[in-house]
């Protein structure tokens, strides 16, 4: 699992600051996350290939998250995509992104589905045999979810010495390695974990921005590898993060301590701070293991 910040800062963007976007790599899947203005440049930055993309998770309906989807969409186009594009988003995203399509003739040659959210619990909105994403009900002055990414167990580890001395045949190796059970010629039924070895352990990435300080989402991140969490603002200006529904670091931190997560990543700066050096310095009287998000930086998980 790979976390690649494309942005990370609130607001307007900037020549040297991005607002937010983020591409996480799991199990050669690729998700974007969020998608402000100016995202498909730092995908070429990056070195992201655009056909590597087909799901697109959009948090809220407010511009530096998804500003930069129509012009994405668009180059798509451009550049002759014909597979289908998933994005998921809160209700009216749709209806957005068409009218922009169909106002300016600019009608897509492949399918775009769109999976409109509009609960306010989690639910499970995207699995496949490899990873499973539910969303993260957040508070903020509009709609707006998280996501959390789980890394689904993978093959068991087989135990060749013991495989071996039963004199099992290669053409169960894949059934073991799933998890199944072998009976020998003499009916006797050997059961999985004596033939294999606990497989690789599984990760897990949460994204939680925008949201005032709520300690609903704890449960829902508990125990992650890791966690992204929003900083609009440092501690001396808590009271305007409540009035705007956003949070501190020392609140993302203590949300953190209280999930009892693996490690914390700091974003969504407010682009008033000259050096984000702060944010991380706040969180550390909080939790231990701190992480500063930067335009271009990655983390594996």
């Amino acid at each position: 699992m790979k976390l690649t910040v494309l942005g990370c800062y609130a607001a307007t963007p900037r020549t040297f600051t991005n607002p937010t976007a983020q591409l996480l790599e799991v199990k050669n899947r690729y998700f974007l996350i969020d998608c402000g203005e100016g995202t498909q440049v730092q995908l070429r930055k990056n070195k992201v290939k655009f056909t590597k993309i087909s799901h697109i998770f959009i948090s809220h309906l407010h511009g530096d998250h998804f500003y930069g989807l129509i012009g994405l969409i668009s180059s798509f186009s451009l550049l002759s995509r014909v597979a289908d594009l998933h994005i998921y988003g809160p209700k009216g995203l749709k209806e957005i992104i068409e009218l922009q399509l169909k106002l300016s003739h600019s009608w897509t040659n492949y399918t775009i589905h769109f999976h409109e959210l509009h609960s306010k619990e989690s639910e499970l909105i995207f699995e496949d045999e490899k990873v499973s994403v539910f969303t993260i009900p957040l508070k903020h002055r509009v709609y707006t979810n998280g996501f959390l990414f789980r890394e689904k167990e993978g093959d068991r580890k087989l135990n060749i010495d013991v495989i071996k001395e039963l004199a099992i045949d290669v053409c169960y190796y894949k059934k073991i390695k799933k998890g199944g059970n072998i009976t020998l010629e003499n009916g006797q039924v050997i059961d999985n974990e004596q033939l294999t070895f606990p497989g690789e352990p599984t990760k897990s990435y949460a994204f939680c921005s925008d949201t005032v300080y709520t300690e609903s989402l704890i449960p829902l991140v508990e125990g992650v590898d890791l966690l992204y969490h929003e900083t609009t603002f440092l501690e001396n200006e808590s009271q305007l993060a409540t009035k705007t529904m956003h949070s501190t670091a020392i609140q993302a931190a203590t949300i953190a301590s209280k999930a009892n997560v693996k490690s914390l990543l700091l974003g969504h700066y407010s682009t008033r701070y000259e050096s984000i050096a702060s944010f991380k310095e706040e969180a550390l009287t909080v939790f231990s293991n701190v992480q500063l998000a930067d335009d271009g930086t990655t983390f594996e998980i």
